[in-house]
């Protein structure tokens, strides 16, 4: 097991590895003096995994109920918010009790919301079972929903108590929803780590299903986007500055998300919007051609999308809408050199020029 933890205005640990699941109950008693838990959870996860938490935090002397909403992107609104907060009410959750959030990133989201606001904060454990969640949403404490505005709209910034990254957990996830993860992971490669784009680049396809060395190599790799994320969130928490290189290939990617109204995974929108941006700083002589090349050669490894043909005025709409809109201009992350980029404060003709130049792959 890897263990890193976080320094933000609460410090937490991330822990990381295989089998790890069983411990939530024994590593909760330790930081939660209630012994009340209500775990938020999908359709889709919780029959896989919902029996096994509760039974490890009833070993614990936990007394345990769950609200479990429809899996999707769909349920991640305020009325499916307010139902998961009321049934915290419903079960007298306490701030010293305990929430627990077990599933991908729409999960961590939902559950870490609703515990930040009943109440005005009751604990949190992430229980992460995407490899979305568990490089990337489970960390840094951003929970929030969608409006029908915009993507995670209603939010704030609160962090866990405790993020369990079980990778075995990796093992039930469809091929697509893995590849949706890589996505995430291959940003962080691309955003600050030269190192860990070459052992994208030199390694076979992962897939959650690995074993043996190729399954350290995945644990390595998910540990490495967490240190990655933490020197990020320890230095800016609530998104003010330097915290928005986190944001590459998302600025397009939401908007992309948004118009296909939300019919493909994160990590594809992602995918799409690094690709799109890279490219096109290439093509502006911003940063080398090795840079597009080997990310392509990445986002064709793990079966990611490229380019989108949806309107160009369609995208620029939607992207106003983005939560990371500042004024009337826009903060772009560009790449500057290999495993590098580069906060850019610009508006929104210069994002509508380089998307122009390129979405021709």
């Amino acid at each position: 097991m890897q263990s890193i933890q976080i320094s933000a205005s609460r410090t937490y640990d991330v822990r990381i590895g295989s089998g790890l699941l069983e411990k939530t109950g024994e590593w909760a008693a330790e930081l939660i003096k209630g012994r009340n838990c209500v775990i938020i959870s999908d359709s889709v996860v919780w029959p896989f995994y919902g029996k096994r938490t509760a039974e490890s935090l009833e070993r614990a002397g936990f007394q345990t109920s769950q609200f479990v909403f429809p899996a999707g992107e769909a349920s991640k609104n305020p009325q499916v918010l307010l139902e998961a907060v009321s049934f915290l009410a419903q079960r007298e959750i306490t701030r010293e009790d305990l929430v627990v959030a077990l599933g991908g990133g729409v999960t961590g989201d939902m559950g870490g919301l609703a515990a930040a606001l009943f109440l005005r904060g009751t604990p949190c454990i992430q229980i992460p079972t995407s490899l979305l969640a568990m490089v990337d949403s489970s960390v840094g404490g951003k929970t929030a929903v969608d409006l029908p505005e915009g993507k995670n709209l209603l939010g704030t910034f609160t962090q866990p108590y405790l993020v369990i990254c079980d990778t075995d957990l990796l093992r039930t996830l469809a091929p697509e929803v893995f590849c949706e993860g890589m996505a995430e992971v291959i940003k962080y490669g691309m955003i600050a780590s030269p190192e860990l784009l070459r052992i994208l680049d030199g390694a076979p396809e992962l897939s959650g299903t690995a074993e043996g060395e190729e399954q350290k190599l995945l644990e390595d790799i998910i540990a490495r986007g967490v240190e990655i994320k933490r020197a990020v969130v320890d230095e800016d928490e609530r998104d003010l500055g330097g915290r928005q290189i986190l944001n590459f290939g998302h600025t397009l990617g939401h908007a992309i998300e948004r118009c296909m109204g939300f019919s493909i995974y994160h990590g594809q929108g992602v995918a799409i919007g690094m690709s799109i941006l890279t490219r096109a700083a290439v093509r502006e002589k911003l940063c080398p051609a090795e840079c597009a090349e080997v990310l392509g050669r990445l986002l064709e490894k793990y079966h990611l999308p490229e380019t989108t043909d949806l309107p160009a005025e369609k995208l620029i709409e939607a992207a106003h809408a983005d939560k990371k809109r500042r004024g009337s201009g826009i903060t772009l992350v560009l790449p500057e050199r290999f495993g590098r980029c580069a906060l850019k404060k610009t508006d929104y003709a210069y994002l509508r020029a380089l998307l122009d130049l390129g979405r021709d792959a």
